[in-house]
């Protein structure tokens, strides 16, 4: 009796471990197809922001198409696996809002506005050549990004493993503090903006008070309350590639340090700003010298 019930929960057992492992097998597979499906979205979406840019003359409107992008694997993501749905609603919804904010944002902020300094420096330089050789330059190095930054939405919502639920209320809680941060510091910076007597002042107020980069900060937070929800499932941890990128994007190549080379040389006092305030993460200013 004893030899025949060991037997039986052996082989519950290792019933139990096949399940999981075929769960694991077939999630991972689901996964891999999302990453060509997204990659082809990508490839078809940049192939499309490129051919208009060429043809009214403008490179900046792949900055508008950012943030629709990852709405775009979102949601294809959805539609090609049959992930866990809790946690795919969660990424989903999350994609959205911020994608789409995003996208409306900069819309409403560049178009009927003059092509960005960057790439008028890139046309610049490669001349008559620009229409071909921003296809690679430009488009289809931030598609390569996008899809890489969005590997927690292709990772999340294709595993329908359940996971530590626990990560999902988390990374909603990091996803909402950065959402807000980014929405909020935009308007303020928008309003500060459209002041005709604010022109050539520094903005150091609201949010700005604490941050000289509130924005950059709540991007790079939705990122982490994203890849959180995904870490939920064992292959989601891989998924934190995503916010890693991003957060090292943001500080060091197209966020503050580019932005800031430009406005010490602008702007009168940023110096001073930038001694008192945190360049990223939030905290009290330190106290003027002067006061």
């Amino acid at each position: 009796m004893v030899n025949s019930r060991v037997g039986y929960w052996c082989d519950a057992g290792w019933d139990g471990v096949g399940w999981g492992l075929g769960a694991v097998v077939v999630g991972t597979t689901l996964t891999t197809i999302v990453f060509w499906v997204s990659a082809l979205v990508i490839v078809g979406l940049m192939l499309v922001v490129w051919a208009t840019s060429v043809a009214i003359r403008n490179a900046s409107i792949v900055d508008i198409f950012w943030g629709f992008g990852f709405v775009a694997i979102a949601w294809v993501a959805l539609a090609t696996t049959d992930g866990h749905g809790v946690r795919s609603a969660f990424l989903v919804a999350m994609a959205t809002a911020w994608g789409v904010r995003l996208t409306v944002y900069l819309a409403f902020r560049n178009i009927g506005e003059e092509e960005d300094y960057r790439y008028q420096s890139m046309r610049r330089r490669a001349g008559d050549r620009f229409w071909i050789t921003s296809l690679g330059r430009v488009f289809g190095l931030q598609g390569a990004v996008m899809w890489v930054v969005s590997l927690p939405l292709q990772i999340g919502i294709s595993q329908s493993e359940r996971g530590f639920a626990a990560l999902w209320v988390i990374g909603a809680v990091v996803f909402v503090v950065g959402y807000l941060f980014e929405s909020i510091g935009d308007w303020q910076l928008a309003r500060f903006k459209a002041n005709p007597n604010n022109a050539g002042k520094i903005m150091d107020k609201g949010l700005w008070r604490y941050t000289r980069h509130p924005n950059y900060f709540g991007d790079a937070t939705v990122w982490w309350g994203i890849g959180l929800v995904a870490a939920s499932t064992p292959i989601g941890i891989v998924g934190l590639i995503g916010p890693v990128i991003m957060t090292w994007l943001l500080l060091k190549v197209s966020g503050v340090a580019m932005l800031e080379r430009g406005l010490h040389k602008r702007r009168s006092g940023y110096s001073d700003y930038v001694e008192r305030t945190s360049a990223f993460i939030p905290r009290p200013p330190k106290p003027s010298e002067t006061a």
